[in-house]
């Protein structure tokens, strides 16, 4: 057995049946990211050691649901006693001394911290250093860039990202794997670095839905430390089971020209695969109040980005890059009057976007513009997410196939407001119908 093929229910499942430890579990995937990391740099922060030691307790304790899983956590969530650096100069000797509330949640229920991730610096557009696992030479997507990279290359099974924009969903789908972003405010965000209050949230990285609905389930629920969390009835991932065809509206979304041909056809593709299976597929536009979204959500997350950084420019301005310095500047030149505005607007679109969905399970929409670009100086176009970002509505991206030059595609399932586990349930219907698979490595 490869241990580092496993899932994250795999592994938990081998261990409760006495087929391998946590600590074989835990040195399985070292050797693998002594391996390949080097050329990928999932992560900002690794102690092999400490992470054997993490795994001979959990296999000590014998309790919990992740039975000694061991995770990735993305660099701007906050974990004790272990650096959090933020991608940024600025935070060099930024060690937190207790975890965010999701990575205690995740620790609570046998799990633990293995490795720090790299993110984009301060979570914004200014690349890291990791690599596509797929393709060296082209870019991981962002902001989420190591998480997203260490599950698809075998190093963890699975990843605690965030998303703003796109930075959870568009990863995923070029690195391979399964990204889900529940809805606003359902995983709380204390112990998290803030960019944009209205737009942040906590998400997941990992190898299948089952896994993914296991990690929402664990995590979700209002905490103290996030105000704008909320709770709604107990997800239960057992519960994530659909058997019935869903009814799926396909939505090619305001930014349908900026798809590249090959996501064009993968998407036709998809369409005509779940149709075959029994999936009643309508295709339709969105209400033409959902033009100017992208702009409102660039406003909002200008205009609060810039709040949140302004004093650590003041602070640190020559360690920040002339990216944050832009984002600051355009975002403090918007008024309080025009935020509330967009804060406005937004609302009247989740009301228009649950109206849509009024008569679906979900809507079926491409997860990025194609296949991850040739590049390492950018992380791609995230316009693909964006409103359902800006909407705060669960989305969810599925391995679905390989576009010209072998890289991953995917395929966005998004639901209504707040339907997280009717959307799990959804995904988990289609996802055998597109071709997952484990992303083909250049190594």
């Amino acid at each position: 057995m490869e241990l580092h093929r496993l899932s994250l229910t795999e592994g938990i499942r081998a261990i409760e049946r006495g087929e391998m430890t946590s600590e074989q579990w835990t040195r399985a995937l070292l050797a693998r990211i002594a391996q390949l990391d080097p050329r990928i740099e999932a992560f900002a922060w690794l102690d092999p050691a400490a992470a054997i030691a993490r795994a001979v307790a959990a296999d000590r304790a014998t309790a919990g649901r992740l039975r000694g899983a061991p995770i990735g956590v993305k660099d701007i969530i906050d974990t004790r006693a272990i650096p959090t650096r933020m991608g940024s100069p600025a935070y060099d000797d930024h060690v937190p001394m207790r975890s965010a509330t999701v990575v205690e949640r995740l620790e609570n229920a046998g799990a633990f911290v293995l490795g720090k991730t790299v993110t984009t610096e301060l979570a914004f557009y200014t690349p890291g250093k990791t690599r596509n696992p797929c393709n060296p030479a082209h870019t991981p997507g962002g902001s989420s860039s190591g998480s997203a990279a260490a599950v698809a290359a075998g190093f963890v099974p699975a990843a605690l990202g965030t998303q703003t924009n796109g930075s959870i969903i568009r990863p995923a789908a070029y690195c391979g794997c399964v990204g889900f972003k529940p809805s606003f405010g359902r995983v709380p965000r204390g112990g998290v670095l803030r960019f944009s209050r209205a737009l942040d949230h906590v998400g997941f990285f990992a190898r299948s839905v089952d896994d993914a609905a296991l990690l929402y389930s664990l995590c979700a629920g209002a905490d103290a430390g996030d105000a704008d969390s909320i709770d709604a009835p107990a997800p239960d991932a057992a519960a994530h089971v659909r058997r019935d065809p869903p009814r799926l509206i396909a939505v090619r979304t305001p930014v349908w020209d900026r798809a590249e041909p090959h996501a064009r056809a993968h998407f036709a593709d998809t369409i005509q695969a779940l149709c075959a299976a029994g999936a009643a597929v309508e295709e339709r536009e969105l209400p033409a109040i959902f033009a100017d979204a992208h702009a409102v959500l660039r406003t909002i997350m200008y205009a609060e980005g810039a709040r949140s950084y302004a004093a650590l420019k003041r602070e640190h301005g020559p360690l920040l890059s002339g990216m944050i310095h832009a984002l600051i500047d355009e975002g403090l030149a918007i008024s309080e009057v025009r935020l509330y505005d967009a804060l406005a607007e937004r609302t009247t679109l989740v009301q228009a976007l649950d109206e849509f969905l009024a008569s679906a399970d979900a809507i079926l929409t491409p997860p990025a513009t194609g296949e991850a670009p040739a590049t390492l100086t950018s992380t791609g176009d995230p316009s693909f997410c964006t409103l359902w970002t800006l909407c705060g509505v669960p989305a969810i991206t599925i391995p679905s196939g390989h576009g010209p030059l072998g890289l991953p595609l995917g395929t966005q399932l998004v639901g209504a407001p707040l339907a997280d586990d009717a959307l799990l349930a959804t995904a988990q219907w289609c996802s055998p119908l597109l071709r997952h698979e484990l992303p083909r490595l250049a190594f």
